[in-house]
């Protein structure tokens, strides 16, 4: 087993805290990990990516190579675009549809649904409002991490124990609101997921 996950979005949403996740899931059931991250402005609105490599064997280097990618899972739709040459043929894309705008020439949401849309394997969530939802903007994404997790080989009870290790120095109010947007993530994925069931 060995899943090759290329993490993108940009400053402040939360990129580093899904590799935080992943990493936890890895370590609770015995697997191998390897993440390195890269930080392409020190402040909110740079780009951020994060490498992170899942294995039952040992994993030696901490960067995925091109093509080799099981899934880009992006907070920041136009941000995943700057990594599709790490993709593997019959990888996952999943994102956000909601999009940072921190340039002048920001692609149109119609066009941008359009161009995510011709990818095969794709999940586009509305993160955002599922965040809303679970009480705040600010797991949007976990959300994602929710979606993601029908296509990562981690059991419910690992997801759970992963996300309450994570953030149960900041109390119970705050591993439940993230265990519940986890959840609403998941079941939103599940119905798209249904269509390549077909």
């Amino acid at each position: 087993m060995k899943k090759d996950i290329l993490l993108s979005g940009v400053g402040g949403q939360g990129i580093l805290t899904i590799a935080a996740l992943l990493d936890t899931a890895a370590l609770l059931e015995d697997l191998y990990v390897k993440q390195s991250e890269v930080h392409g402005m020190s402040q909110r609105g740079g780009a951020v990516q994060s490498h992170v490599r899942i294995s039952d064997k040992p994993v030696w280097s901490d960067l995925i190579p091109y093509g080799k990618a099981d899934m880009i899972l992006s907070v920041e739709p136009l941000e995943l675009f700057r990594y599709l040459p790490y993709i593997s043929p019959d990888g996952w894309i999943i994102t956000d549809i909601n999009p940072y705008v921190n340039i002048p020439d920001y692609p149109p949401e119609d066009v941008l649904r359009k161009q995510l849309e011709s990818f095969p394997h794709h999940l586009i969530i509305d993160a955002r409002d599922l965040a809303k939802k679970s009480g705040s903007i600010r797991t949007a994404n976990i959300v994602l991490a929710g979606a993601a997790s029908h296509l990562l080989p981690f059991s419910q009870e690992t997801w759970e124990k992963a996300i309450t290790q994570l953030f149960s120095r900041k109390g119970e109010r705050i591993v439940n609101m993230n265990i519940d947007a986890f959840n609403r993530g998941k079941e939103a994925a599940a119905g798209k997921l249904k269509q390549y069931a077909k």
